[in-house]
Order: C-alpha cells, then sequence, then structure tokens
C-alpha cells in the first residue's frame, strides 16, 4: 500500500527541535493519507480469485457444461456423434487413469517405508475404524430415507424381463464372493493386476454314478453340480496393487541403510507424478464440462426417468447430502474442532471431478493434489490412506446399495422385517 510523504524546508533559523509533523533541522514532514486503497482492494480480488481459480473455473465448467448440454439436447444426435461430442471428457478420464498406478503403488510405498511399523499398524487401524463406522452410517441412512420416503410405492409397473434372462448376472454365492475378496488381496500377477481382476463364475456339470442297492439292483444316478471357477474380468485390481506396495514399503524399510535408494527413488517417483497430476487440474474444468454435456445429452427422456424412478432419486440425493454435507463435517467438527467446510472447499474440484467422473480412482490424482496444497495435509499422511480409502472406504455405494434393496422390495410389495434389515445394512 502506497503513502505519500511530503517533505518541507522550514523558514525559521536552522535550530533543531522535534514537534509534532517535524524532524530535526526545522525539516516539516506532512503525511498524505495512502493513495492505493482502490488499489489495494482490487489486488485483494485478484489474490482471492487466483488463490481459487481453479475451483472457480471448475464450477463455471459444470454450469457451461449443463447449458451445452440441454441445448444440445435438441439436435438429436446419433450415438457416433454423441461419442464425438464427449471426447474431451473421455480425454479428462484417460489422463486421470493413466497416473493411478504409478500414483498409488509409489505414493504406498513411500508412505510405508516412511513411517514406523508400530505408528503404520495404529494409522492404518484408525483409518480402517473410520471407514467402517462411516460405511455402517451411510448404509443405515440410506435405510433410514427409503422406509420414510418409500420410493418403490407407486414407482410404476415392475419391470417385464421376458424369456430372455441370459443377460442377467449370475448368483454368487457368499463364501465364492469372499474367497474372490481374498484372491484380488494376494494376485498371481502383478502386472495383469493392472488390467484385470479375479472373480468367480459357475458351470453346471453332469454327474452319472452306478449304484448297487442291498438287493443287488443296479440303479443309475444322474445328479448336475454347480461347480465354480475362476475367470479373469476386465478392471484393475487396485485392492491386490494397495496391499502389495504397503507390504513391500514396510520391507524396504526393514532393510535400513541398503533400502534408502530405492526408497528415494520411489519418492522422486511420486513427486514426478504429482507434477503431471498439477499439469492435468488445469484442464480438468474444460475435461468435466464436456462430461456433465455428454452425460446430459445421453439422457434418452428426463422426464419419462423423475416420472417412474423421481423419489428413488430423491432418496438417493437426499441421503447423499446428510451424509457428506452433515455426518461426515460433525465428525470432522468433533476429532478436529475446525471449520469442516472451509475442508469441503478446498477438494471442491476433485468432488466436481468425482461427480463427472463417477470413479473414485479417477479422482484419487486430484483429491491427493487438493488434500496437500489446499487443506495442508501432511504428505506421509495423504498418500497413504487415501489410496486405501478410494479403494475400502465406498460410503455412496453403500447408501445407494441400500436404498436400493429397500427400493426393489417396496416395488415387489415385499415387507421387510428387522433381520432382514440389519441384513441390508
Amino acid at each position: 500500500m502506497a503513502t505519500l510523504v511530503k517533505i518541507e524546508k522550514s523558514t525559521s533559523n536552522g535550530g533543531i527541535h522535534m514537534e509534532d509533523g517535524k524532524i530535526a533541522n526545522g525539516t516539516n514532514v506532512v503525511v498524505v493519507e495512502p493513495t492505493g486503497s482502490s488499489n489495494s482492494k482490487a489486488a485483494k480480488v485478484m489474490g482471492c480469485f487466483r488463490a481459487n481459480a481453479l475451483v472457480l473455473l471448475t464450477v463455471l465448467g459444470v454450469i457451461i457444461g449443463v447449458v451445452i448440454g440441454l441445448c444440445v439436447r435438441s439436435l438429436d444426435l446419433s450415438r457416433t456423434h454423441m461419442l464425438y461430442f464427449s471426447f474431451p471428457g473421455e480425454l479428462l478420464i484417460r489422463l486421470l487413469k493413466m497416473i493411478i498406478i504409478p500414483l498409488v503403488v509409489c505414493s504406498l510405498v513411500s508412505g510405508a517405508a516412511s513411517l514406523d511399523p508400530k505408528a503404520l499398524g495404529k494409522l492404518g487401524g484408525w483409518a480402517m475404524l473410520f471407514f467402517l463406522v462411516t460405511t455402517l452410517i451411510a448404509s443405515a441412512i440410506g435405510v433410514i430415507m427409503a422406509f420414510i420416503i418409500q420410493p418403490g410405492v407407486g414407482a410404476g409397473a415392475k419391470p417385464d424381463l421376458g424369456d430372455d434372462v441370459s443377460d442377467l448376472p449370475q448368483n454368487k454365492e457368499v463364501v465364492d464372493s469372499f474367497l474372490d475378496l481374498i484372491r484380488n488381496i494376494f494376485p498371481a500377477n502383478l502386472v495383469s493386476a493392472a488390467f484385470v481382476s479375479y472373480a468367480t463364475s459357475y458351470k453346471f456339470v453332469t454327474i452319472k454314478k452306478n449304484v448297487t442297492d442291498e438287493f443287488g439292483n443296479w440303479n443309475r444316478t444322474i445328479t448336475v453340480e454347480k461347480v465354480p471357477f475362476g475367470v479373469d474380468v476386465d478392471g484393475m485390481n487396485i485392492l491386490g496393487l494397495v496391499v502389495f506396495a504397503i507390504v513391500f514399503g514396510i520391507a524396504l524399510r526393514k532393510l535400513g541403510s541398503d533400502g534408502e535408494n530405492l526408497i528415494k527413488f520411489f519418492n522422486s517417483f511420486n513427486e514426478a507424478t504429482m507434477v503431471l497430476v498439477s499439469w492435468i487440474m488445469w484442464y480438468a474444468p474444460f475435461g468435466i464440462m464436456f462430461l456433465v454435456a455428454g452425460k446430459i445429452v445421453e439422457m434418452e427422456d428426463v422426464v419419462m426417468l423423475f416420472t417412474s424412478l423421481g423419489k428413488y432419486i430423491c432418496c438417493c440425493i437426499v441421503g447423499h447430502i446428510i451424509h457428506g454435507l452433515i455426518v461426515l463435517p460433525l465428525l470432522y467438527l468433533i476429532f478436529t474442532r475446525k471449520n469442516p467446510y472451509k475442508f469441503l472447499w478446498g477438494i471442491f474440484t476433485a468432488l466436481v471431478t468425482a461427480f463427472g467422473t463417477a470413479s473414485s480412482s479417477a479422482t484419487l490424482p486430484l483429491m491427493m493434489k487438493c488434500v496437500e496444497e489446499k487443506n495442508g495435509v501432511s504428505k506421509h499422511i495423504s498418500r497413504f490412506i487415501l489410496p486405501i480409502g478410494a479403494t475400502v472406504n465406498m460410503d455412496g455405494a453403500a447408501l445407494f446399495q441400500c436404498v436400493a434393496a429397500v427400493f426393489i422390495a417396496q416395488l415387489n410389495d415385499f415387507s421387510l422385517n428387522f433381520i432382514q434389515v440389519i441384513t441390508i445394512l
């Protein structure tokens, strides 16, 4: 802030004296009010804009994307033209997915190697407890909102599947789902884990047996057995990569001085990846604009959608708002005694990206950048917890699936008892 100082020479004798507005040798000092007050306000506005430029551009991109999508819907584009129209958004998703593997592996290795094993176990234990509690809360909110709003009551006729049910997924046994989880934690091939994951499918095998009873009569029995077998399905096995990276980081720390060079390599690799993330972040507003616009253009009949599933959509949205804007901020306030909405503003760009991409993994790079630079979270914490959270903690999916379960039961006029509600949770 500039201050104008006017100095005048006194015409009196050159005696040395001090008075208000004067200095020695009779020199008068006249202090004039600051001249740059208006400039200072403009500088503050510009500084605020620069500090939040990415967030503001992202919000602007969403708004413009909605407007463009509504305008382009009237053109009745073909499927091919829709793909071309959504290409900038597709490019953003590809850029984010491109750096997921190096970001997750390097961040977890460097994070696990930089923490003491005891501190690592304590941090991981508290994180898993938090994930479990928040997921249960989200599930409970979903069930409660479904019983209050009752989205399945008056939702219209039940869908007619017809005679062709070949496209329906096979029912998976609970034990096979649990075993698939363990198999994916320990992938047989780390390279293939970057592209595919393990899943159980079933085939029916006819078994013929010749049985002789106690009277010597010969009988043939035919039984059909449902036999599980493993298949590789498209999709990154992020859980297996996370577990390997953590264990590998702990092993490097155990090596002591022999593992320092490799730890430095992963740290440098991680920092270089974060530089790439910072570059991608400035493309995000443009990509999100076309992601949102493309989703709106692809919606076939918005009126019919909200007419048949309006209460269901409303139930999910209200549940997510309660969980994301009330419950989680309240937990943050209780444990940190800080303003939770200031923290949410710091990760707003990542939240909007999650809204546009509908992918936790694709949002992970931006989330790391936001929490470290905007919210001041330690790199050792963020780069260890966030990759695990993106894999394990699925509050939104838990809430959505609980609402869907109650919605289907109400749609089929099936009343749920207490035990069945607990099973849904």
